[in-house]
C-alpha cells in the first residue's frame, strides 16, 4: 500500500510540473520529500513505473531555469582593473570687469563699473573633473572618455590598491568619445574583453566607476537596446548600447561588463531631464573602442572612414514616396562635391539599402557600418533609384572636419501639396549657385504642415530635377500616397515628406 501511494504521488508531481501548476524544481521537491518521510517503502519502490516514465516523456519541455550571474565574482575578479581618473585643468573664459572690493553682481553698482570699466580680456579658469577607466594591458594602458580627459593638463590614475599614477593621454578621438592613456607601471591587473555584436537585448549587464567620486560602485541591469543612434554632430559613428545600469556622473569611461565578466563596452551617456540616472544609459560598444585604441597607440590619433552625403531616415511617406516596399534604408539628401559619394555616383534620392551585403534598416546604420571601415578602403552600396535596385563601389575618404552628417527632419504629415512657385531669376541662381529649380512663393495646406516654407527652393520632387510648375504638377499627379520633394534652405538640403492622398 504505501508503494501505491508513492507512485500515485510521484505521478501526481509530475503531472502538476507537465501542466504548468508546478515547476520541476517543484514536482522534484515534491517526490524528495515523499522519499524522506517514506523510509518504509523498500529501495525499488521509489523506482517509477511505465506509465509514469510515459508521462514525463510525452510532457512539454519545461523552460530551464533562470540562472543570474555572479556579480561578487565578477567584481572580485575584474574590479582591481577599474580606475578612478581626476583631471585638473584650464579653460578660457569671456572677457571680466575688476570690480572694486565690497562690490558683487547684486550691488546697485554692478552695472556701472561693468560697463563703464576697462574688461580685463579673457581669463583662464581651473577646472577639475573625476571619471572612471579600465586597464585592457598589464603594462598600464587605459580605457577611458574622451570627454573625461577633455582639456586636462594633468590626470591622475588611482588603483583600488590605493596606489596614484601621473597618466600620459596617449590620444583622444572626440568623434567616437575614446581616450587612451598610459601609466608608468607593470603586472596591473587586467579586464577581459568580450564581443559586443554578440550581446543580446535583455542579458544582465554590470557597470563598475566612481559615480559622483564614489570609487569602485557596482551596479547592474540589463542590455534595453543595440544600436542606438544618439544626436550627435560628429556623425553617429557610434552604435550606442543601451542600459537600465544605474550611471552617474562620475562613471564615465568605466568598463560594461556582460554575465560572463567581459567588458561589451565603455559607460559614456545618459539620457536625463535632471541631470541624474533616470533609466538610459548608453555605452560605446567594446569593439568600437579597440579599433580607436589600436590606431592611437600605433599613430598616435584615429582616423574615421568617410562618404561625403548628408543622409535621412526613410518612413512610410518617403517609403510610399519612393515606391519602395517597406520604409528602411538612408535617403541620400546632399552629396557632397568631389566626395567618395560623389566619385562613386550616388545622387540625392537615392536610398542606400545595403552595404557590402548588410541591410540598413534606419539611416543611423548607415555611418556606423562605415565606421567599421578605414580610409582607402572600398565597399558596395546597394541603392534604391528610380525604382529598381542599383549597385555601386565607393573608395572611401578620409575624415576632415565632417563625416556622414545625418539631417534633421522637422517634416510634418498632411494631406494637397499647396505651393505657390516660381521659377529662379538669374540673379538668385548667381547667388545660390543653381542652376535649376523652383523658388516657394507661398505654402499652405499640406506642403505647410510638412515644414516647407516659403523662401525655400524646391530642386525635386521623388528624386526627379524640376525647373518648372508642370514638372511638379506631372509628378504629384503620378503619386499616390506622397511625395518626397527635395528643398533648399540656405545652405542646407533635406527631403520633406508630403502627404497628397
Amino acid at each position: 500500500m504505501a508503494e501505491e501511494t508513492l507512485i500515485s504521488v510521484k505521478r501526481l508531481s509530475w503531472i502538476l510540473a507537465s501542466v504548468g501548476v508546478l515547476g520541476l524544481g517543484g514536482g522534484a521537491l515534491a517526490a524528495a520529500a515523499l522519499q524522506k518521510t517514506s523510509t518504509a517503502a523498500p529501495v525499488d519502490a521509489v523506482t517509477a513505473p511505465a506509465v509514469v516514465t510515459s508521462t514525463a516523456a510525452t510532457a512539454a519541455p519545461a523552460a530551464a531555469p533562470t540562472v543570474l550571474p555572479d556579480f561578487a565574482a565578477i567584481t572580485e575578479q575584474m574590479g582591481p582593473a577599474v580606475v578612478n581618473i581626476s583631471v585638473t585643468g584650464s579653460v578660457k573664459v569671456g572677457n571680466r570687469v575688476q570690480l572694486p572690493p565690497g562690490i558683487d553682481e547684486d550691488d546697485p553698482f554692478f552695472q556701472f563699473f561693468r560697463r563703464f570699466q576697462t574688461p580685463q580680456g579673457p581669463q583662464q579658469r581651473e577646472i577639475h573633473g573625476q571619471g572612471s577607466g579600465f586597464i585592457i594591458s598589464a603594462d598600464g594602458v587605459i580605457l577611458t572618455n574622451a570627454h573625461v580627459v577633455r582639456d586636462a593638463s594633468e590626470v591622475t590614475v588611482k588603483l583600488t590598491d590605493r596606489r596614484e599614477f601621473k597618466a600620459k593621454v596617449l590620444g583622444s578621438d572626440p568623434k567616437t568619445d575614446v581616450a587612451v592613456l598610459r601609466i608608468e607601471a607593470k603586472n596591473l591587473p587586467t579586464v577581459k574583453l568580450g564581443d559586443a555584436k554578440a550581446l543580446r537585448v535583455g542579458e544582465w549587464v554590470l557597470a563598475i566607476g566612481s559615480p559622483f567620486g564614489f570609487e569602485n560602485s557596482v551596479t547592474a541591469g540589463v542590455v534595453s537596446a543595440k544600436g542606438r543612434a544618439l544626436p550627435d554632430e560628429n556623425g553617429n559613428l557610434v552604435p550606442f548600447i543601451q542600459t537600465d545600469v544605474a550611471v552617474n556622473p562620475g562613471n564615465s569611461g568605466g568598463p560594461l561588463f556582460n554575465a560572463r565578466g567581459e567588458v561589451v563596452g565603455i559607460n559614456s551617456q545618459i539620457f536625463s531631464q535632471t541631470g541624474g540616472y533616470q533609466g538610459l544609459s548608453f555605452a560605446i560598444p567594446i569593439d568600437v573602442a579597440r579599433r580607436v585604441e589600436q590606431q592611437i597607440v600605433s599613430t598616435g590619433h584615429a582616423q574615421h572612414a568617410r562618404l561625403g552625403v548628408t543622409i535621412q531616415n526613410v518612413d512610410q511617406a518617403f517609403a510610399d514616396s519612393f515606391k519602395l516596399d517597406r520604409p528602411a534604408g538612408a535617403l541620400i539628401s546632399s552629396v557632397e562635391e568631389g566626395s567618395a559619394g560623389a566619385k562613386a555616383g550616388l545622387k540625392p534620392g537615392d536610398v542606400v539599402l545595403e552595404l557590402n551585403g548588410k541591410p540598413i534598416i534606419a539611416s543611423t546604420e548607415l555611418p556606423a557600418l562605415l565606421g567599421e571601415s578605414q580610409p582607402g578602403d572600398t565597399v558596395k552600396l546597394t541603392v534604391w533609384r528610380n525604382n529598381h535596385r542599383e549597385t555601386l563601389t565607393a573608395k572611401l575618404g578620409a575624415s576632415a572636419d565632417k563625416v556622414v552628417q545625418v539631417a534633421e527632419d522637422k517634416a510634418g504629415k498632411g494631406g494637397k501639396l499647396g505651393l505657390a512657385l516660381r521659377e529662379l531669376q538669374p540673379e538668385e541662381m548667381r547667388g545660390t549657385g543653381l542652376r535649376e529649380g523652383l523658388v516657394v512663393e507661398e505654402a499652405s495646406g499640406a506642403a505647410a504642415r510638412a515644414g516647407v516654407q516659403p523662401g525655400d527652393v524646391l530642386l525635386a520632387v521623388n528624386g526627379t530635377p524640376v525647373s518648372s510648375v508642370e514638372q511638379v504638377r506631372g509628378a504629384v499627379e503620378g503619386a499616390d500616397k506622397s511625395v518626397a520633394l527635395l528643398v533648399q534652405r540656405g545652405k542646407q538640403r533635406i527631403f520633406v515628406p508630403v502627404r497628397i492622398g
